[in-house]
């Protein structure tokens, strides 16, 4: 199941963004992953001590945290620092799958369930650069605007196609949810959004009782 937040970041978000991005140190993409060959992108350098890059991870990690819509589909127990990535003419990264597990300093390991592609370039502005999901015998692809996301599951090949012309600037987050099973972690989805489409039409008495099915499904599946 896929997510897309529309205007996760506002205006002023995605102007500073793109102004960090042009501001702070680039490095090959490909120094993440390395037996990668069809990694190539530019993306930033993981330096603590770097204010730009500090301010670049707060900006799109707050976005997040205020973000519902977000909070209700992924369930998120931790993420990791979001990472600003680019993408030239001529860059591409082929078909993937995320590594299961992420190192996050200075002791943290981070299961991925989830990832999260953050729109900041203006999709006119580059042609090609789609984020392209496989399932199975069909692919599906995104290409938002300007302060859009996409949340998908990690579990999914994916690619970056090819971009022709222009530059994409996005930022990549991944999360790990406090349910790990994608089916469990949907119908908790789908009751949320019952609750809060419903929940006002219902009897007391029966949403009290659809309330205590909700979070005994939680205690049940979460591992927190």
């Amino acid at each position: 199941m896929f997510l897309l937040i529309k205007a996760l970041l506002n205006a002023q978000e995605v102007a500073r963004l793109t102004e960090l991005s042009q501001e702070m140190a680039l490095v090959e993409g490909r120094l993440t992953n390395l037996n990668n060959p069809t990694k190539q992108n530019l993306q930033a350098h993981r330096d603590p001590n770097d204010t730009k890059y500090a301010e670049s991870v707060q900006i799109v990690s707050v976005a997040f945290s205020r973000s519902r819509e977000f909070r209700d589909f992924a369930l998120p127990k931790r993420m990791s620092h979001p990472l600003l990535s680019r993408y030239d003419a001529g860059m591409r990264y082929g078909a993937h799958a995320d590594a299961a597990h992420l190192p996050i300093p200075p002791n943290i390991v981070l299961r991925t369930d989830l990832s999260a592609t953050v729109f900041i370039a203006d999709p006119a502005s580059y042609e090609g650069g789609e984020l392209a999901v496989h399932l199975g015998g069909q692919t599906v692809t995104f290409k938002g605007d300007s302060g859009d996301a996409v949340v998908y599951p990690s579990t999914k090949l994916h690619e970056v196609a090819p971009v022709r012309s222009g530059s994409r600037l996005v930022s990549v987050v991944f999360i790990e949810s406090m349910i790990s099973d994608e089916h469990k972690r949907t119908q908790l989805y789908e009751l949320n959004e019952v609750a809060a489409l419903e929940g006002k039409n219902m009897s007391w008495e029966n949403r009290v009782r659809f309330e205590v099915a909700r979070n005994n499904l939680m205690r049940m599946w979460s591992d927190v």
